[in-house]
């Protein structure tokens, strides 16, 4: 406000969205960790997905905001002023925001959640909105326009950050498929639970639900075998995948005829 310039209260205003976004992220990730009820059998896990939802919206709004105050500038030929003060606290700024970021992004990757890790995100893209600052401050400190400039330019890196952040979250929403990868371990795994046989896992659905995923999957067995032979190959089959990945599984007995075998 003392600089009268647009682009630093922007960067300001994108700085206090992190706090907001964080305490989203917060919030979401302590009603995550709710256990399952009766309403919710699959239990909360995506209310990460939804905290990451309310921090792109957010900043969303903060960035339309911030272009249409800058056109306005920019018409108006409203004149600022960069001074020592604004030097110096966007240089504390570029440094507080970038360990931010760091640290939010590793804690992210490493407990898989996602929500953390677009917080991460959003720390990382104001650290860099403020380092274009500071070198504009430098190059273009009496070029009347470049105050408005860099506020349109903050604006496009705020809405940057939002479309990876909301991207990322409504594709999980919506539910992804799996990865081949996955498949191919699931479909690996099936020649450790009855060598003689050929299971055939196939028509995979999964469903995640935050850090508790749920899989359903088919396999194919000879029609002649009996119904505890079934049930005692698919049971273990199961155990197996769980064991291994992580996951409730389910699975679905295709009977085989002898023509298709």
């Amino acid at each position: 406000m003392v600089s009268n310039s647009v682009a630093l209260i922007a960067d300001a205003w994108h700085t206090l969205s992190d706090s907001i976004s964080s305490l989203a992220v917060l919030i979401g990730l302590k009603y995550a960790q709710q256990p399952a009820d009766e309403q919710h059998p699959y239990g909360h896990g995506r209310a990460e997905l939804i905290a990451s939802l309310v921090v792109g919206v957010l900043l969303a709004v903060v960035g339309f905001n911030f272009l249409a105050e800058s056109v306005v500038h920019l018409r108006n030929r409203v004149a600022f002023s960069y001074g020592p003060a604004a030097i110096w606290v966007t240089v504390i700024s570029v440094v507080v925001k970038e360990i931010m970021a760091r640290y939010s992004i590793t804690t992210g990757k490493k407990l898989k959640l996602s929500s953390l890790k677009a917080d991460g995100w959003h720390h990382r893209s104001d650290a860099l909105s403020s380092l274009v600052i500071l070198l504009a401050i430098f190059l273009g400190r009496n070029i009347w326009w470049m105050d408005s400039v860099l506020g349109m330019l903050v604006s496009l890196l705020i809405f940057y950050t939002t479309w990876g952040i909301l991207k990322d979250t409504m594709s999980a929403l919506l539910g992804e498929g799996m990865e081949a990868d996955m498949e191919q371990r699931i479909a690996g795994l099936s020649r450790q639970v009855e060598p003689s046989l050929t299971l055939q896992p196939h028509h995979f659905k999964l469903h995640r639900y935050g850090n508790h995923t749920e899989l359903t999957f088919h396999i194919r067995l000879p029609g002649e075998l009996s119904l505890d032979k079934a049930h005692e190959i698919a049971s273990r089959y199961e155990i197996l995948v769980e064991e291994q990945l992580n996951m409730v599984v389910t699975i679905h007995v295709d009977a085989r005829t002898r023509r298709e075998a």
